[in-house]
């Protein structure tokens, strides 16, 4: 295998002593019909591990045929979604507030907030017929994605009313009246997905799942629904579309009070999500899932033999084919409970949409398993003004009630937990040791095979300059553009560069890669993957904030395999495929890859020094700083905030040359010396007795900086 790297990485000895070719530069690779199309593979790469571990769920649950077997799959699925949504908060007091009465012919509205938790507060509804006849049953309404909240479901919600159900529905964290984001002028930011992947995001960096947040608001709506004395505790359902429809099954899956479930135009298979559109919402994505053989299927069985319906539409942005393989598994799970009659499935030729067919399917459901007959016929109703649903005086609880947010509530969970990391810290005398482990274990890395599969693309000269080009086999069916650039001045040494603006910027004319390749060193610039031509394939994803495509991302969650995963295997295969001969090897990161150029370092130990580049200097400042930059995202790992820091690895891999040169903040400032040398502290004490850690701030001339760094 290195003889053949040989060959690759020193052609350009060989080619100084021939005549010299057209000098034009050409550092995109040509062209090839199979292998040409690379932009998503990023995605596609972890799709390959997501689709072997449902093959793998398929096969164990494909075997289960009694009851008791079924039971114990059922145990199995409620720890692993436990595990995957995180631990809820103790129930303290919801103090709800009634602010207003709505007197309508033939129902009632109470208006209403409540706290989920201390100081965060949830803005709700409670729809009353006016019947007499004792309690009545009860639908908790789950709302999708919309910037009004239930608001926009009031023919939903009164047709229920209507057929003498109570109704409690209320708004979603981002929606209605808990906007989290507004600017100067007082006008919403975000559209509803960014207002839940934005924030989530960061608490899956702290690693507090999201979701936890969006089914504890609906355990705690039933625990209001309960309390009032004219409901039957006994007769409790859910429904919701969509974003709703997730809800739905998240909180019936979880809350054994929910007597019938019928989410709509949500479920559907992973297996044909990741193949359509895609992983969603930050919240539709439950933690190492699909690893631990969790898929949407599980949300349905785990509620056997309760009454369940699922409501769907032939067009959907939800896989059909999806859904109708998740009933067709889920009914054996019934039957082996002798309860065929309680799962049902309905399904309408539209997009995703409620339609008149569903909604009079899904109102007989209820109508018959909580015990309240009638005429399902969907009916015209009239609409409350919106304004006249308003819960709160201003119409926001951030700006009524100073009301806490996802954001806020982050905050305070991940100053807690680095708490407890310093202590770790303090009594734990093998914590730097422990975090190649934590490292590998939390990303997913795995030791990538090393192939022999590579295509020499071409090459081209700038001056006296060489620049080959190569596709290397990657860590899975793809290929890595790698760029060459030396000349005849050779030092001996090799530097690997990586630059999150591609390898075209990086061997740009006159930039960092070529004045290297001009003071002697042989430079290796790969684009890997998600940067350069490894990028901008994915664009259907809900959550492609600031042209970040935080749905990859989540796609790592669902399968534990990160996208940093991929690439430190991607920077171990080009490094283990150099030459024996290199005298020194140096590793370059520019931007937001300077994380994944850190882990590499601590994982594998290949480099003799390294530097970066405008680095992030802490993944706590992508949580901490409300207005982070998405991008710094992809370098990062769900729950790492309170197992290590970017600050700890440095001190891991000590005495090793380290250079950060202006490092900054996820907001994309550049940090002041004060600030990085208490957070570096720690850091700086494993380098006191080295000159190996130097750190430049404000520095304008880079490259003289690193070249002289370098050379030291």
């Amino acid at each position: 295998m290195k003889r053949i790297f040989v060959t690759i990485f020193f052609l350009g000895a060989f080619i100084f002593n021939h005549a010299q070719e057209t000098r034009e530069d050409l550092l995109v690779n040509p062209y090839w019909t199979y292998n040409g199309d690379i932009s998503n593979a990023l995605y596609q790469h972890i799709c390959t591990h997501a689709f072997a571990q449902i093959k793998e769920r398929w096969s164990y649950v494909g075997r289960l045929k009694t009851k008791e077997e079924w039971l114990i799959r059922q145990a199995e699925a409620k720890k692993i979604m436990a595990d995957a949504v995180g631990e809820f908060p103790a129930k303290t007091p919801l103090n709800p507030v009634i602010t207003g009465i709505l007197k309508k012919d033939g129902f009632t509205v109470e208006k209403l907030y409540f706290e989920s938790r201390p100081g965060y507060y949830v803005t709700a509804a409670l729809f009353l017929p006016n019947i007499k006849k004792g309690k009545l049953p009860a639908i908790l309404y789950c709302c999708g994605h919309t910037n009004n909240g239930f608001k926009g479901y009031q023919r939903a919600i009164l047709n229920f009313v209507k057929k003498g159900f109570i109704v409690l529905a209320f708004d979603p964290v981002g929606q209605g009246e808990r906007i989290q984001y507004f600017d100067a002028e007082g006008k919403q930011i975000f559209e509803p997905c960014f207002e839940h992947s934005y924030p989530g995001t960061q608490s899956f960096v702290s690693g507090l799942p999201p979701a936890n947040y969006f089914i504890w608001d609906g355990i705690r709506a039933v625990d209001y629904l309960i309390c009032r004395k004219e409901v039957d505790a006994a007769r409790i359902g859910i429904t919701g579309r969509s974003g709703g429809g997730t809800q739905t099954a998240y909180i019936a899956a979880m809350d054994d009070r929910i007597v019938a479930a019928a989410p709509e135009c949500y479920i559907t298979s992973f297996d044909k999500l990741l193949r359509s559109m895609g992983p969603q919402d930050v919240e539709q994505n439950l933690m190492f899932s699909l690893k631990k053989g969790f898929d949407m299927s599980d949300l349905i069985e785990i509620r056997a033999p309760k009454p369940t319906l699922m409501v769907l539409t032939t067009r959907d942005i939800f896989s059909i084919q999806g859904a109708r393989d998740v009933f067709r598994e889920a009914q054996n799970v019934w039957i082996a409970f002798d309860a065929p009659e309680n799962l049902i499935k309905v399904e309408d030729d539209a997009a995703h949409a409620s339609t008149i067919k569903n909604r009079e399917a899904t109102h007989a459901f209820f109508q018959k398993y909580l015990n309240n007959p009638g005429d399902p016929k969907d009916e015209t109703i009239e609409l409350l003004d919106e304004n006249e649903l308003r819960v709160t005086l201003t119409g926001q609880m951030l700006t009524s009630l100073k009301s806490e947010t996802l954001y806020s509530l982050n905050v305070k969970y991940t100053e807690e937990i680095l708490k407890k990391l310093q202590l770790e810290k303090q009594n734990n005398a093998d914590f730097y040791k422990d975090i190649v482990q934590k490292a590998k274990s939390l990303s997913g890395y795995t030791e990538p095979a090393l192939s022999r599969d590579y295509i020499f693309s071409g090459r081209s000269w700038r001056g006296n300059c060489s620049i080959e080009k190569y596709l290397v086999k990657g860590a899975g069916d793809y290929y890595i553009p790698v760029l060459q650039l030396s000349t005849e001045k050779n030092n001996g040494k090799t530097v690997l560069l990586l630059d999150d603006q591609g390898k075209e910027s990086a061997a740009a004319k006159g930039d960092l890669a070529e004045k290297l390749a001009q003071k002697g060193y042989r430079v290796i610039v790969p684009d890997l993957n998600g940067y350069g031509e490894l990028s901008g394939g994915y664009t259907n994803g809900d959550a492609i904030i600031q042209d970040v495509p935080l749905n990859i991302w989540y796609a790592g969650i669902l399968t534990h395999k990160s996208p940093l995963a991929i690439r430190v295997e991607e920077i171990k295969i080009i490094v283990e495929n150099l030459t024996p001969g290199v005298r020194s090897l140096t590793g370059i990161a520019c931007g937001v890859l300077s994380s994944d150029l850190l882990h590499a370092a601590l994982i594998n130990r290949h480099f003799d020094q390294i530097a970066c580049i405008n680095p992030l200097y802490s993944y706590s400042s992508i949580v901490l700083e409300k207005n982070y930059h998405p991008k710094y995202v992809m370098s990062a790992l769900p729950g790492i905030i309170g197992k290590y820091d970017l600050p700890d690895i440095v001190a891991a891999i000590a005495p090793l040359s380290v250079c950060m040169v202006n490092p900054v903040n996820s907001l994309d400032q550049m940090m002041n010396s004060s600030t990085f040398n208490q957070i570096y502290a720690d850091a700086k004490k494993k380098y006191a007795s080295s000159p190996n850690f130097t750190v430049a701030f404000n520095e304008r001339e880079v490259f003289e900086k690193i070249n002289q760094w370098i050379g030291d």
